[in-house]
């Protein structure tokens, strides 16, 4: 459904183009302070992305995004009630998407929605299927960090774009992207976050796994279509996945009785349980389905297969602006599991 957790809880509400998104969260600290400017830094590096020359990829959409505070602070300070967040969208055009009900973009869940709810889904900037719906859960992710650190958490959550359309050499990217939006395309991209300074022992074996929750949260990312654990940065040969290894140049040899290793293949987990390395995992994000390219898909109103080119403002490369949304994801699960 929309809600996650059980000691840390979130859930999700609001449409892309409807009045408002937010996000209710439960678990928050009493007595933590918490003000806008909280949230200044996120909610940018979401919006513009992390790599400043590459700005002109994202979506030209802009929002103020600032947050408003409806429940669950008093003062400045959260109450112990829940805490809900609202941004209120703006900059809206819905006129660009009421072709979609007849004739589904590619790829795109204008299809799939449609069946599960009866035609009922709001289609306009993709409802809750829009990338929109990542900020209050960016919102969610700096409150998480709080409530780990006012609980004496120490613990470093960084995450980067490690690779665009396959590439890994940054001095490649703008040149890319320029040439994918010249041609009404859009290019996909890897983002690889890490985790330090947590404990081992921290999660759980088969259904509660930290793989299990990481990657639940993961897919509830729009255009997050792979995850991959383990740091393979060690290796020169191309070798960057645990498939294409031997047993002998997997494991993880352990080094001390802090149970660190020379290598960290495994991600920092083991048997679904942290070991005390940094928890390393990697998101393969799709390239956006709306491009303005021409593309064929079937028309529902005219029952035959046509040409379509998706007008409006999309992002050129997703990826680029999900480095804060990993690092979220990530925040989240630790709050919930170790409070």
């Amino acid at each position: 459904m929309n809600t996650y957790g059980k000691n840390f809880t979130i859930t999700l509400f609001g449409e892309s183009h409807g009045k408002c998104v937010g996000v209710v969260i439960d678990g928050i600290t009493p007595g933590l302070e918490i003000s806008e400017e909280d949230f200044k830094d996120a909610l940018l590096r979401r919006r513009n992305g992390d790599l400043p020359l590459l700005t002109h990829a994202t979506t030209a959409r802009k929002e103020d995004d600032i947050p408003v505070f409806l429940s669950g602070i008093l003062d400045g300070k959260a109450t112990g009630s829940p805490v809900a967040i609202i941004f209120q969208n703006n900059n809206c055009r819905p006129s660009d998407y009421q072709t979609f009900k007849d004739q589904p973009r590619p790829s795109h869940a204008d299809y799939s929605s449609a069946i599960k709810y009866n035609g009922f889904n709001d289609i306009r900037g993709s409802g809750q299927f829009s990338g929109r719906m990542t900020l209050p859960l960016a919102a969610a992710g700096v409150m998480a960090r709080k409530v780990l650190g006012a609980n004496g958490f120490d613990i470093t959550i960084k995450a980067s774009v490690k690779t665009i359309a396959g590439q890994t050499d940054p001095q490649k990217w703008e040149e890319m992207i320029h040439k994918a939006q010249a041609e009404g395309d859009s290019l996909g991209g890897e983002v690889e976050c890490r985790v330090e300074g947590l404990r081992a022992g921290v999660g759980n074996p088969f259904f509660s796994s930290m793989e299990s929750e990481i990657s639940r949260l993961a897919f509830s990312v729009p255009g997050v279509k792979g995850i991959q654990f383990g740091d393979f940065s060690d290796l020169q040969d191309g070798r960057n996945k645990a498939s294409h290894l031997k047993g002998s140049e997997f494991n993880d040899p352990i080094t001390d009785g802090s149970g660190h290793t020379s290598t960290n293949h495994s991600g920092g987990i083991n048997g679904g349980i942290s070991n005390g390395n940094p928890v390393v995992f990697t998101l393969d994000i799709r390239p956006a389905a709306s491009i303005s390219k021409v593309q064929k898909s079937f028309n529902f109103r005219s029952q035959r297969v046509e040409e379509m080119s998706i007008g409006g403002r999309h992002d050129a490369c997703i990826a680029l602006r999900c480095p804060v949304i990993a690092e979220s994801i990530a925040a989240i699960i630790l709050a919930d599991m170790l409070l």
